[in-house]
């Protein structure tokens, strides 16, 4: 308990909440921006099980604001799970963590939520998160949601049976088209927003119930701008926890989406894929190859580049076209 002895120091927390700290297990969805400084808290606070899912690999522009990333796993092309599952070790052994390389969705989300008492959204887009939240009011398991985009940041923690679920807020998707990738972030408002989300996050972990925030909050770090917006009774009419439908549990999953402001289009096959017969098969075609345990890299002839997983997606890199990414995906995959 050594390890703990400044955390314990602070008396909300002390030995009993420390104590409860490593008897939970959370879920962090997304392991990007958010991701990673969320996984840093809940790993050096103790967190018993540490959960970390996330679809994509390290690639050189995360290393601006994704902490637990370095070019070694840029070179290595690693998936950001098992990169940030190699820095977390040697921060803390006594931690249990589970690094899954996956896209979150209806046919895997029960198993990923199974046995958390918490989970942390650190996604980037709100397919997902509406997923989740629906996922986590059917489960009666509480969310702590957080974005950051450009200079601005967003976080509450949704309690089922305490507080109103994140669709009474925010209704639909966002449509203004601002993600990181077209209008850019800066790493000190990812640092804020995960931060808030963490100490949500252990307030509800060692049951200082009165202290949770009852307030979606909102800020602009770069134009000095803050707000809180109030939680409300939950709507009547709220699809999730109002009428109970959960709209996104009923939703089939897509096959083909496009991956807004990267030149990606991913491919979901309902098949896992065998990493090395894909490497023989490819080699001779690719103008380059690279290999790891946990996915391929494949550079074409016509420019685009495809990053196949052992999970059975394929990302076609290099065209948000969709015709043209469905012809290379057939030509070299096969429909």
């Amino acid at each position: 308990m050594k390890r703990y002895s400044r955390q314990m120091l602070f008396q909300p927390i002390g030995e009993a909440g420390q104590k409860k700290l490593q008897q939970s297990s959370v879920c962090i969805i997304g392991m990007g921006a958010l991701g990673t400084v969320l996984a840093s808290h809940m790993v050096r606070a103790g967190v018993g099980l540490v959960r970390m899912v996330d679809r994509d690999y390290v690639e050189l522009s995360n290393l601006q604001r994704q902490m637990l990333f370095d070019e070694d796993d840029v070179r290595d092309s690693l998936p950001k799970v098992i990169a940030a599952e190699n820095k977390l070790r040697k921060v803390n052994s006594s931690v249990q963590l589970e690094a899954i390389v996956a896209d979150v969705s209806l046919n895997n989300i029960d198993a990923l939520l199974q046995g958390v008492d918490l989970v942390l959204d650190a996604t980037d887009n709100f397919a997902t998160r509406y997923l989740l939240n629906d996922a986590c009011w059917q489960r009666n398991i509480p969310f702590v949601y957080g974005g950051a985009v450009s200079s601005r940041g967003m976080s509450g923690i949704f309690i089922p049976g305490q507080t109103p679920c994140l669709r009474c807020f925010i209704q639909s998707a966002d449509s203004t088209g601002q993600t990181c990738d077209t209008v850019g972030v800066i790493a000190p408002v990812v640092d804020i927003v995960a931060s808030y989300q963490a100490v949500e996050a252990l307030k509800f972990l060692v049951g200082a119930e009165k202290q949770h925030r009852e307030s979606l909050v909102t800020f602009d770090i770069w134009h000095n701008q803050y707000f809180e917006l109030k939680y409300n009774a939950p709507r009547p009419d709220c699809p999730c926890c109002g009428t109970k439908q959960y709209p996104a549990l009923q939703e089939e999953q897509q096959l083909v989406v496009t991956l807004c402001g990267r030149e990606t289009v991913q491919f979901v096959s309902r098949e896992e894929l065998n990493l090395k017969q894909w490497k023989e098969r490819l080699e001779g075609i690719a103008t380059a190859v690279r290999f790891n345990p946990y996915l391929l890299k494949v550079e074409l002839p016509e420019g685009e580049r495809l990053v196949i997983f052992a999970d059975g997606r394929v990302l076609v890199q290099g065209t948000e076209d969709l015709v043209r990414a469905k012809t290379i995906y057939a030509r070299y995959i096969g429909m």
